[in-house]
């Protein structure tokens, strides 16, 4: 099976080398390897044109649907995969892909971890990505981080929805279960990528996730639930009454026992651990916060269609 590794690209000129190096050191080399730029004014295109080896296309303003959508089109074999200019591939990322489209699979849905140097960031990484053992393969979203599929399987799903600025791969997962594609887990395909930096940049960016579901229709179940529950605990702690305030905080340990649960695991150093336990719960709360104010922001530009 021939495969076609496509990103985009976009001021990443830090990390562009490191993600080509990743390609070029894969136990299995795709096939060909097509990078979008959609108009990077840092050092990325001049990496991009000296590293050699790939299609470059320019595509200035393109965001990352569109971006995506260009570089399939491009791509010249019926097996696409695809990942982020930033990430680094563990050398048998693309060998691990494959195995499930090569096996007959739709979509192979590849695995990835974090790039994590800061306390803040092994922290945010407890809140936001799971273990492995954690994956149910009926149910788990790839990111496009780490994910393959045939040309047919996009081709049925409509292709990636350029109207959408954020959560387009979601986006298209939900169209590939909806269509009762065929797929696979490759839980040992893994993608490393980097963590934001600090809370701004977190806050920004599940900001910007929310925002994207609430124009796209997506997990409104999930959005509605979330504010109820924060309803419910601030009506809890507005008023007297001390059964409805332990409600609350078992309600809370309970909520926030899988991210704890990683810290323990993840966090050797007692006092690092320690202080983990706390931040974590805080960074939840952080997120849960960007999460229903992008949604809100979200819900004005929902197209009448949706």
């Amino acid at each position: 099976m021939k495969v076609s590794l496509i990103t985009t690209v976009l001021n990443a000129g830090d990390r562009v080398g490191a993600f080509l190096g990743s390609v070029s050191w894969q136990t299995r080399p795709p096939d060909e390897v097509v990078v979008v730029d959609g108009g990077s004014t840092d050092r990325t295109l001049d990496v991009l044109r000296e590293a050699g080896g790939i299609t470059l296309l320019e595509e200035p303003g393109a965001n990352i649907a569109r971006g995506r959508n260009v570089a399939i089109a491009a791509a010249t074999h019926d097996a696409i995969a695809v990942s982020d200019a930033d990430c680094v591939l563990e050398p048998d990322w693309v060998e691990k892909l494959l195995e499930p489209l090569e096996a007959g699979a739709d979509v192979s849905m590849g695995f990835y971890r974090p790039l994590a140097e800061s306390f803040l960031q092994r922290c945010m990484a407890c809140v936001n990505l799971p273990d492995a053992d954690e994956l149910d393969e009926a149910t788990f979203m790839p990111s496009g981080r780490s994910v393959a599929y045939t040309r047919e399987a996009l081709e049925r799903a409509g292709g990636y929805p350029e109207w959408l600025d954020i959560g387009e791969d979601m986006f298209v997962n939900h169209r590939f279960r909806e269509l009762g594609l065929d797929m696979r887990l490759a839980k040992d395909a893994i993608a490393s990528w980097p963590l934001r930096e600090g809370p701004a940049d977190t806050w920004r960016q599940y900001f910007r996730y929310a925002r994207g579901d609430a124009i796209a229709g997506m997990y409104a179940e999930r959005h509605a639930l979330r504010f109820g529950v924060y309803s419910g605990a601030l009506y809890a702690w507005s008023t007297k009454g001390w059964l409805r305030k332990l409600a609350t905080l078992v309600g809370a340990g309970v909520y926030a026992s899988t991210p704890l649960r990683r810290a323990a695991a993840r966090f050797e150093d007692p006092s690092e651990r320690a202080r983990a336990m706390l931040t974590v719960p805080a960074l939840m709360a952080c997120v849960d916060a960007a999460k229903m104010a992008g949604y809100l922001a979200g819900l004005p530009k929902r197209p009448q269609s949706s």
